[in-house]
């Protein structure tokens, strides 16, 4: 007999992440990698779980997060980033792919450090949190002590182009353009996953097409995707979507569109012609796929409800208009009619169907809907909405319950989409896909609904989005594959998240091995953080 194995996982059924049939195996684990054990082994192990009658899968990967800041260090007692920290982890999440939305937290000329500190702390939600000048800096920012689960990380164009021009709603200068272009391709080049754009949030909103096709041909130099939340995924969903596969074609940057959606009355049921569309794309040579979370409400910030007029200038001129009943009148009038090129959430749906989920110092308004506290305070909902981002800084975040279950289950079912929470981990009542996604599909659409095999629904959330990252190693159960797995209750697994209770962890999940070591053993996490910033090459 050989050496030992660290770990075996004895008598699990596997479902590998290809898309292959489940099969019966025995999985061993030495120095963070896979071994495949043939029938009737002898091998001994430092570590066995009992895998008999669960399910071995990888690791999952989630493709779209905002848990940049997370790991940053700061107060280590605080329970309530620890239990955000921990979320993605219970529901077996072992990847996550952050600076999504145009927003992450790098790269910046020094010099526009200062001035983009205060976007980022807008931004993330949890305080200051330093922004880096490139991909190097920001990973060496962050704790290994606080890092549950890996983390890659896309190139945000919104804060690289705040880091090149700051917050100016204006075509940049050639120079200006080269630079942001020579920022990206050493983001790139350090291990950076691609490249995002937010096309609904100031700045990077301000950006023309050609601007955007300029970049995403640096990231298609690197083989690296333009990953982008489209510019109106509202009324004018379909235009937004031609827009980006326009970039994809010109570029020759593989496209992910972010959270695929068809929100708000005007675009109920759009995605039945969003869906073809992308999948005729790909028969035309446009290498598109898209990410879902498996909810009818999305979760933003409170400010990009707001006219893009309003944040031009950056968060501290935002918040300097917003004392002028001119300019809230402003407001509500393009509410009201409209702004050409603007997604206008609240037109589309209205106040009553957006409540605030995060507001540090007004912790009591949590939860309760936007509509329902003007009423209380006998104001008009635009009044309300200025002042609460007055009193916190700009720093308020809000869920929109604005899609349709249709929409959401095509998109799932879909052959091109994978899963991603996009999760906003911010303290208060956070959106429960942070905490409830991959449970989710898993049991409620997968094994109750029937709208995946168990296979499809695994794939979606390994395999799949590690090949579209190029996370070299992972996403499959394979001879020599990083050692990141889960076991699961087929008949059990579900999600039990809230919109009142937005951290419950769900059922199911029984254990989570990151680089080889079981950081969740009978549900509970063991206080392992094996996870690493990955270097995407």
């Amino acid at each position: 007999m050989g050496r030992p194995l660290d770990l075996l996982l004895h008598g699990g059924t596997v479902i590998d992440g290809t898309g292959a049939p489940a099969r019966t195996a025995d999985i061993g684990i030495a120095a963070g990698r896979i071994t495949l054990l043939p029938a009737g082994h002898r091998a001994t192990a430092t570590t066995v779980i009992d895998a008999t009658d669960r399910v071995v899968t990888p690791g999952f990967v989630d493709v779209h997060t905002h848990s940049d800041a997370l790991a940053v260090p700061r107060d280590p007692g605080d329970p309530a980033l620890a239990a955000l920290r921990l979320a993605p982890l219970l529901q077996g999440v072992t990847t996550e792919i952050a600076g999504n939305c145009g927003s992450s937290l790098f790269p910046t000329l020094p010099e526009r450090l200062p001035a983009l500190a205060a976007h980022t702390r807008v931004t993330f939600g949890i305080g200051p949190v330093p922004p880096s000048t490139d991909f190097t800096a920001f990973a060496a920012g962050q704790a290994p002590h606080l890092r549950a689960t890996h983390l890659a990380s896309l190139v945000g164009h919104g804060t690289l182009r705040a880091g090149v021009m700051g917050f100016d709603a204006r075509p940049p200068t050639a120079d200006e353009l080269r630079t942001m272009a020579d920022l990206l391709d050493r983001a790139l080049a350090q291990g950076a996953a691609g490249l995002s754009t937010g096309l609904i949030y100031p700045p990077g909103g301000y950006a023309d097409t050609e601007e955007i096709v300029t970049l995403a041909r640096v990231a298609a130099r690197h083989r690296k995707p333009y990953v982008t939340h489209l510019r109106d995924e509202m009324s004018r969903v379909d235009a937004a979507l031609e827009e980006a596969l326009e970039i994809a074609a010109r570029s020759g940057a593989p496209l992910q569109v972010s959270h695929h959606k068809t929100a708000g009355r005007h675009a109920w049921g759009a995605t039945s012609r969003t869906l073809p569309r992308l999948e005729r794309a790909r028969t035309e040579g446009v290498d598109v796929y898209c990410d879902v979370y498996p909810y009818t409400a999305g979760s933003t910030v409170l400010h990009a409800m707001l006219p893009p007029w309003a944040n031009e200038g950056g968060i501290g001129a935002l918040l300097a208009r917003l004392h002028e009943d001119a300019v809230r009148t402003r407001i509500r009038r393009d509410i009201a009619e409209g702004v050409p090129g603007w997604e206008n959430t609240v037109g589309n749906g209205g106040w009553d169907l957006i409540t605030v989920a995060a507001a540090p110092t007004h912790p009591h308004v949590q939860g309760r809907r936007i509509a329902d506290l003007a009423a209380e305070r006998g104001c008009d909902p635009v009044d309300y909405a200025c002042d609460l981002l007055l009193a916190e800084r700009g720093e308020v975040t809000i869920i929109s319950h604005s899609m349709r279950e249709d929409d959401v289950r095509r998109v799932i079912a879909s052959p091109l989409s994978m899963i991603g929470s996009d999760g906003v981990p911010k303290p208060g009542r956070p959106h429960p896909r942070w905490a409830g996604s991959f449970a989710r599909v898993l049991g409620h659409y997968a094994r109750d609904e029937g709208l995946l095999t168990p296979e499809e629904a695994v794939h979606k959330m390994t395999g799949l989005p590690a090949a579209r990252f190029r996370l070299a190693g992972r996403g499959t159960v394979t001879e020599g594959a990083h050692a990141d797995l889960v076991v699961l209750d087929p008949a059990a697994v579900r999600d039990r998240a809230t919109f009142d209770t937005p951290l419950s962890p769900p059922e199911g999940i029984d254990a989570v091995v990151v680089a080889g070591r079981v950081a969740v053993r009978d549900g509970a996490p063991t206080g392992v953080c094996a996870g690493r910033v990955l270097e995407v090459r």
